[in-house]
C-alpha cells in the first residue's frame, strides 16, 4: 500500500460518484470524465480527485506527472483460464486446414489435450507458469481478475489447479477470484456415462472444493456438446448446496438454454452468448445476470461475435472479458478486447471501457473496490500513453497504451511493485 499523486492528468475518466455497482443500457455510453485533472491516493485507496485549480500540490507523498496522458481505473477481467500447462498452436494449425472446434474436440484436442497435459505437470510448475501470465497481463492494464480450473477433469487434478489459484491470490498484488469448472467437458471414461461424471463432480470434487476454500464460484459449460441444460440444473443445485455461486459458459454454439438455465439459478454471469436473440435478452432483462461477451474468442476462431449492440440497446449491461486461455483465446490483452468490442461488435469506446471495468467489477462482485475512480476503492488505475482521445485505446488494436498499471498506489512492473 502507498501513497501517490497524479498530477496534470489530461482526462480522468471512469468517475462514479452514486454508488452504481454496474452500467446499463444507455449509461454504458457515459463515462464519467474530469479534463486537466488530479487524483489522490492515500494508503492504497483512491482518497479524493479534482481539477487541477484545486490540486494539494503541497502534498507530501510521491507524485507523477501525467501530462498529455489519461488515468483510467485498471481492466477488470471477469473470464479467464490462465492455469494451464502448455499451449495448442498445433489446434490452431487444424483450423487453418479447414477443422471445426467440435472436429478438433472429437481427435482428442480441445479442452481433453489441456487436461493430459495438465496431469503430466506438477503443481509447482503450474504455479510458476501461470504467475508469469498473471503478471503479463497486469502489465497490460488489470487490476483484478477471476481463473478458473476446468483442466484437470479428475478429482486431483481439478484440486490440483484450485491450488494454485490459491496460492497466485496469496501472492497477486490484484483482486483474484477462483471458480471450480470441474464440468468443463466430460473425460474420454465418462463419455457414455455422464451421470457417472457428474456424480464424481457431486459427490467427491465439490466437497473437497469447499472444505479447503479453494473456489468462490462453480461454473458448467451449458452448450451443445457438453453438458445439458437438465445436467447443469443437477450441478448447479448441488453447488449451491454448498454455498458456492453459479457463473455459466452458455449459448456459445448455439441456442442450447445456457442463459435460461442461468438466470434460473440466479448465475452472476453468463459467458460466451455467441448465439444470443430476443428469447434470451428478454430473459436476462428480468434478472441480475451479468451478461459477460468474450469477443476474443470470436475472433481467434471465426465463430459469431455475441450481439451485444442488441443488448445494450435493449437496456442490458454487457461485460467483456478475455478469456485468455490456451486453445480459443491465448491473449489476455484487455486493450485489445476493447479494439474488438469497438471494430466488430460495434460499441463506442466509452460502452466498451465501461464493460471492461464496472460491468466486469459487477460479474465478481467486486464493485465495492474496483471498476471506476471512486473515493475509497482500491488505487488501481491505468496511466496510459500520450493521447488526446480515447478512440486511440481500440483504434490502435494489438498495440498496447497502458503506460503505467498503478495498484493500490503503486507502480507495478513485470518484476511485481516498484
Amino acid at each position: 500500500m502507498s501513497n501517490l499523486l497524479l498530477k496534470n492528468i489530461n482526462v480522468l475518466y471512469g468517475i462514479i460518484e452514486d454508488g452504481s455497482s454496474k452500467k446499463s443500457g444507455a449509461q454504458m455510453a457515459s463515462l464519467g470524465s474530469i479534463q486537466n485533472a488530479w487524483l489522490l491516493i492515500l494508503n492504497g485507496k483512491i482518497e479524493e480527485y479534482g481539477s487541477m485549480d484545486q490540486c494539494p500540490l503541497n502534498h507530501s507523498c510521491e507524485s507523477i506527472d501525467c501530462t498529455g496522458r489519461f488515468v483510467l481505473p485498471s481492466f477488470v477481467d471477469s473470464h479467464t483460464h490462465i492455469v494451464f500447462a502448455r499451449s495448442r498452436e498445433e489446434e490452431f494449425v487444424m483450423r487453418i486446414k479447414g477443422k471445426s472446434y467440435e472436429e478438433i474436440a472429437e481427435a482428442g484436442g480441445g479442452i481433453l489435450n489441456s487436461a493430459k497435459r495438465l496431469n503430466d505437470m506438477s503443481e509447482d510448475e503450474l504455479f510458476v507458469q501461470a504467475k508469469a501470465r498473471l503478471y503479463e497481463v497486469i502489465g497490460y492494464g488489470t487490476g483484478a481478475i477471476e481463473i478458473k480450473s476446468g483442466y484437470g477433469l479428475s478429482v486431483e487434478n481439478e484440486l490440483k489447479m484450485l491450488r494454485v489459484i490459491k496460492r497466485l491470490k496469496e501472492i497477486s498484488p490484484i483482486p483474484i477470484k477462483a471458480t471450480f469448472l470441474g464440468a468443463h467437458a466430460f473425460p474420454k471414461e465418462f463419455k457414455q456415462n455422464h451421470q457417472g461424471y457428474i456424480r464424481l463432480i457431486i459427490e467427491e470434487m465439490l466437497p473437497q472444493v469447499v472444505s479447503q476454500n479453494l473456489a468462490d464460484y462453480m461454473d458448467v459449460f451449458c452448450d451443445q456438446g457438453f453438458f445439458s441444460t437438465e445436467e447443469t440444473s443437477q450441478l448447479l443445485d448441488a453447488a449451491a448446496s454448498y454455498g458456492l455461486k453459479a457463473k455459466i459458459h452458455g449459448n456459445e454454439l448455439g441456442y442450447t438454454g445456457g442463459v435460461q438455465t442461468a438466470v434460473k439459478h440466479n448465475a452472476i454471469s453468463v459467458d460466451h452468448l455467441e448465439y444470443t436473440g430476443q428469447e434470451e435478452i428478454n430473459c436476462l432483462l428480468n434478472s441480475n445476470t451479468m451478461p459477460v461477451a468474450l469477443p476474443g474468442c470470436s475472433f481467434f476462431l471465426g465463430i459469431p461475435y455475441a450481439p451485444v449492440r442488441n443488448m445494450i440497446d435493449a437496456g442490458l449491461p454487457v461485460c467483456l472479458a478475455s478469456d485468455y486461455n490456451p486453445g480459443s483465446t491465448p491473449n489476455g490483452r484487455m486493450g485489445f478486447v476493447v479494439s474488438l468490442a469497438c471494430s466488430q461488435m460495434k460499441l463506442t469506446p466509452e460502452e466498451a471501457l465501461n464493460a471492461c471495468t464496472i460491468n466486469g467489477a459487477y460479474a465478481l462482485e467486486l464493485s465495492q473496490q474496483v471498476g471506476s475512480i471512486t473515493k475509497g476503492k482500491l488505487g488501481n488505475v491505468i496511466l496510459t500513453k500520450p493521447m488526446d482521445s480515447l478512440a486511440i485505446i481500440p483504434y490502435y488494436f494489438g498495440v498496447d497504451q497502458v503506460y503505467k498499471t498503478i495498484l493500490n498506489g503503486q507502480v507495478f512492473n513485470s518484476e511485481g511493485i516498484n
